[in-house]
Order: structure tokens, then C-alpha cells, then sequence
């Protein structure tokens, strides 16, 4: 997250350094080149026409909380970095809750009235209650970062872990409705500055670990400047020195042990902002993709026995082509081109443009951003929350970018700048991917203070939405208002001997004789979590052949599931079927 002047983007755009020198250049959006639902029973929603996204207001959603992003006259780093969202099913109903990380007490800052996180329980029909005091998840006592959803203790209900600058929580989900802070119990009470955290079972046991990305050492609490106002402006993170990011392996008894020294991941000195846990190779075992912000991204092969081999610069996905570190913040994998390996995105800021890494099938990759468009339709935007999902449900992988330049002060430098952005959404069509951000909607059309982003189906209707989280601001909620036509059918994997998440787990799918396959992947965006079902694009086929899950380790069973339904949600138990 390097801070540079940045303009509008169909604008000049400056950096810090060179604003008084010359102009940077303009880019027109272009094309890019790429190497759930309702109930059991009930009918699907016919779609009206118009904008694929609709911006639900607050007075309509119920969701009125608003982040506090303790912006001073200092200018602390911390305070420009967060918040995160997670959309997850809390109470189990079948219907995705939110969740909504605030700042709060530090060492710089006291806020004047007492701040907190939020929950909000999915009352079913579009709206949201603020259910945070009920459930204990308030926080309020810790600088809140992000949010990392999932069921550690596999009792079937999703637990909730906050990164922080200043102390970690995690909250226990008690089934009935509230959570209890398990921090200092479970060994996770980690101090200094986190900020993305997965969920994940690196070594299939059947449990969830957890990776945790650590960003600088802030404990000088450096504030810089003056700059050419005369005033304070946030730190280019190259100032501070790097820290190492953490991994706790689950001891099954609702305690962690960190496992972190004498690895790869101890030895890697970074500036984490995001992660992605997926399988790059192919051997059934998670790795992790890591975004730093000023240093090279990591890249941690998983090679069993807690064995981890950093790779990145090796599968050239460390540096950018000129051999420069980047500024790299959200992240996602997906199989974007269908060929079975896991692809890596990356999002930097400004002038250094996003990085689609397209997988060679050798534990390499090939940047294929420049080729391809993605360099230049996001070289004047800096990217946070970001995600691969298939919003029109044709079966394949679409993308949502949301943006916002760090530095609140870049309007006093030229009139031409801008600090808010606007979110961008490219649909893949024949293998390429198409900027439709003009056709998303008025959303699309404003800008913003972006930082998290999360994805899910909050309605049922088998098309996912969108939330993003602002810096400073209100979230945005986008309904997926998309009249593709297509079918679909949702998944929600309940594992037995692997973990009770399905975390790694590999679905393939036929409808009208066209096979697709997906991982389960884990992480991806930036600070958030996200509806934990996979919604299938049919297309326009009107039943589904069969669908195969391949259930990670320690199970590996292999499940073929004939005579489904479609346009609706069903839940699937390892080695039960549907349940």
C-alpha cells in the first residue's frame, strides 16, 4: 500500500515524487484476455431487466452501522487500513448474517464514545438486525482490522477470529445465539499489528488451522511528514521494518500451538495485507498466496509434515516483470481458465498496476496482466477487496474490484486527483474478460473508500451479492439483480472424517453434457470472509447430470450425486449424500 498521488481514473493521475514533474497516463477500460438461493421447494425469482447490481440503502437494508477510521491530524498508518467484512450463517438457519470489524482504543487513539463491531442477523426478507449485543461480539476493546470465519472446533457452528492492531479475539460460537471470547484460552491473544487471517488444514487432519499475515513493526508509531501542505501524511509502509506472519496448527482441544518457527513462513520477513489458501499444485495439500505491501509476495508450498518452501520469486509471482516489488493488498485464486490449476490475482496500487497470474502447471506462473489488459485497465486504481465469483451464473469466473487510494490528502495536490474510486466488474465471456462496469449499475458509477470486500448469496436466490466495507464510511450493499436466465445449484459441504468446513475440497460438475470443477478454496479479498457455499452456474441447462466431490484428506472419499435439483440450495454430508 505504497502512497502515491493517484487521479480519477479517467483522469491524469500523479505520484507523490513526480506530480511536479509530469503527468501520468491515461487508460481506457479494456478487455481483458484470460490465459443461492431460494429454500428447499420453494419457486426461483424471475429477474427483471436493468443494472446487474442494485445499491441497497441503509434505510431499506437496516444495516446502519458506520466505520470509524480514527483519522487524525497525525495521520497514523493503522488509521487508513481497515475495515473487513465476513457474510456467514451464524445461527444456521440457512440464511448469511454480516459481520462488521470497527477500530477502537489504541496506544494513538481514544475515541470519544465507546466503538464496536456488528453483527447483523439476516431477518429473511432483505432486512438486517443488529443483533452484536445479544451475541457478544462487540469487541470494542482493540483497533479491529479483519474478520476469518470458520468452525474450528467442527461442532457445526462458524466461529469468528478478529485481526487487530493491538490484541486478536476469537469468538466461539456457542449455538445458541451468542459467542465467548476463547482468545487467551486457545492461544491466539497475538499482539503487534495483523491484518488478513485464513482458516485452512494445512496438514489434513481433519481440523482447521490458522495462517494469520502480520504488517509492520509499528511500534515507533511513526507519523510523516511535513508534506507540501505543511502537514502529516500517512507513511509509505517502506519505512517500517517487516515482520513475520504466523501459523497455529489445531490441537483438537479448542487450544492452538504456533508452529511458525524453524519454517519458511518465520524466515520470510513481510508486510502481509492479503492471503488466499489454495492448492497451487495439485497434491491435496493447502498452500497459502501472500500479498505484501513494498516487499515481494510469498508464495508457501505446502510439502507435508509442516514442511513449507517459499517459492514466489522462483514462480515469478513475487515481483512484477521489471523485477520491482510491488504494493500488493487483496488477493484471490481461482481456476479462471478452466484447465484444472488454480490461477493467482493480486491487487497493487496506483502506476503498478493488478497482476493475473495464470498457472504454468509446474509450480510457475505466467503474469498475464499486460497481455491480456488487466495492467492497463487497472493501472490508475489501487485495489483492496477483490473476488472471483460467477455472478451470472454461466458457469464461469467473473471478477469485482473495489478501489480506493490510501491517501485522503491526494485532492490537495492537483484537482485532478481523486482519494475515492470506483468499483469495477468484468464478466468472462469466450475467454476473455469483459469490463461491464458501465452496465452494473449507478453503483458502479460513484466512488468510494473501499477496503474490504465480501461475497454471498444474502437473499437465496442463487445469484451472489456483494458487500463492501468503506474506510471512514458506511458499507455498500449490492443486490444481484442479473437477468441472465441461468440455473444453478447451491452447495453447502458438511464434512465428517475432513474438516466439517469441506475446506479443500474438489467439485466437478456436468449440465447439458459441459463440465466445470471448482476448489474449495479458502481467504481471497482483503480482511474478510465470505459465504462458505458453492453456487454451480448451469447455464442455460435445465438439469444437472451429476456432480462429484472429492472430500479433502483425512477422508479422500469421492462422492457422485445423481438426479439433483436445481435452482436451490441442498446440503451434502460426507459419505450420507443429502442431506
Amino acid at each position: 500500500m505504497s502512497l502515491r498521488i493517484v487521479a480519477n481514473p479517467m483522469q491524469s493521475r500523479y505520484s507523490r515524487r513526480k506530480f511536479l514533474a509530469s503527468a501520468a497516463g491515461f487508460a481506457m477500460p479494456f478487455t481483458t484476455r484470460l490465459g443461492a438461493a431460494t429454500p428447499r421447494g420453494a419457486t426461483p425469482v424471475v429477474r427483471p431487466g436493468g443494472p446487474i447490481f442494485e445499491e441497497i440503502t441503509p434505510q431499506v437494508s437496516g444495516i446502519t452501522w458506520v466505520h470509524e477510521n480514527a483519522m487524525s491530524s497525525e495521520r497514523y498508518l493503522p488509521e487508513t487500513l481497515g475495515p473487513g467484512c465476513a457474510f456467514f450463517d451464524y445461527d444456521n438457519d440457512g440464511w448469511m448474517d454480516l459481520y462488521l470489524v470497527n477500530s477502537g482504543p489504541s496506544d494513538f487513539y481514544k475515541p470519544s464514545e465507546p466503538l464496536r463491531n456488528a453483527l447483523y442477523k439476516n431477518n429473511r426478507d432483505g432486512t438486517f438486525t443488529d443483533v452484536t449485543e445479544k451475541a457478544g461480539v462487540a469487541a470494542g476493546a482493540t483497533f479491529g482490522m479483519g474478520v476469518a470465519v470458520g468452525d474450528y472446533d467442527n461442532d457445526g457452528y462458524a466461529d469468528l477470529f478478529i485481526t487487530a492492531y493491538g490484541r486478536c479475539i476469537l469468538y466461539h460460537n456457542n449455538g445458541n445465539g451468542t459467542f465467548t471470547d476463547m482468545t487467551d484460552k486457545a492461544g491466539l491473544a497475538l499482539p503487534g499489528w495483523t491484518t488478513s487471517a485464513v482458516w485452512f488444514d494445512y496438514d489434513n487432519d481433519g481440523r482447521l488451522d490458522l495462517f494469520v499475515c502480520s504488517f509492520v513493526d509499528y511500534t515507533s508509531k511513526l507519523s510523516c511528514g511535513d508534506n507540501k501542505l505543511g502537514r502529516h501524511y500517512y507513511c509509505i509502509p517502506r519505512v517500517f521494518k517487516p515482520t513475520h506472519s504466523f501459523l497455529f496448527h489445531n490441537n483438537g482441544d479448542g487450544t492452538f500451538k504456533e508452529v511458525t518457527h524453524g519454517t519458511d513462513i518465520e524466515r520470510a520477513m513481510g508486510k502481509g495485507l492479503g492471503v488466499v489458501a489454495t492448492d497451487i499444485n495439485n497434491d491435496g495439500r493447502m498452500d497459502l498466496f501472500v500479498a505484501n505491501d513494498t516487499v515481494q509476495n510469498f508464495l508457501f508450498v505446502n510439502r507435508g509434515n509442516n514442511k513449507w518452501e517459499e517459492i514466489a520469486l522462483a514462480a515469478e509471482v513475487g515481483f512484477s516483470e521489471n523485477g520491482q516489488a510491488r504494493s500488493g493488498m487483496g488477493v484471490d485464486a481461482a481456476d479462471i481458465n478452466g484447465d484444472g490449476w488454480e490461477d493467482l490475482f493480486v491487487a497493487n496500487v496506483d502506476q503498478e498496476m493488478f497482476a493475473l497470474y495464470t498457472n504454468n502447471k509446474d509450480e510457475s506462473f505466467s503474469d498475464a496482466a499486460h497481455k491480456n489488459g488487466v495492467a492497463q485497465a487497472t493501472r490508475l486504481l489501487s485495489g483492496w477487496g477483490l473476488k472471483f465469483f460467477d455472478y451470472d451464473n454461466d458457469g464461469t469466473m467473473d471478477l469485482i474490484l473495489s478501489n480506493g487510494h490510501p491517501d485522503d490528502m491526494i485532492e490537495k495536490y492537483s484537482q485532478q486527483v481523486k482519494y475515492k474510486e470506483p468499483l469495477l466488474l468484468f464478466r468472462q465471456q469466450n475467454g476473455l474478460l469483459q469490463n461491464v462496469s458501465a452496465e452494473a449499475g449507478p453503483a458502479f458509477t460513484k466512488f468510494y473508500s473501499t477496503r474490504g470486500l465480501t461475497v454471498s448469496d444474502y437473499d437465496n436466490d442463487g445469484f451472489p451479492d456483494v458487500l463492501v466495507a468503506s474506510n471512514g464510511g458506511a458499507p455498500v450493499l449490492l443486490k444481484n439483480r442479473c437477468n441472465s436466465g441461468n440455473h444453478w445449484l447451491g452447495l453447502k459441504l458438511q464434512g465428517v472424517n475432513c474438516n466439517r468446513d469441506a475446506i479443500g475440497a474438489r467439485i466437478t460438475w456436468s449440465a447439458g453434457g459441459v463440465k466445470k470443477a471448482r476448489l474449495k478454496s479458502n481467504g481471497g479479498s482483503y480482511l474478510s470472509s465470505h459465504d462458505p457455499r458453492e453456487v454451480l452456474g448451469l447455464g442455460s441447462a435445465t438439469k444437472i447430470d451429476w456432480v462429484e466431490i472429492r472430500w479433502p484428506q483425512p477422508s479422500g472419499k469421492v462422492e457422485k450425486l445423481t438426479g439433483l435439483p436445481i435452482d436451490r440450495y441442498i446440503t451434502v454430508v460426507e459419505g450420507k449424500g443429502i442431506a
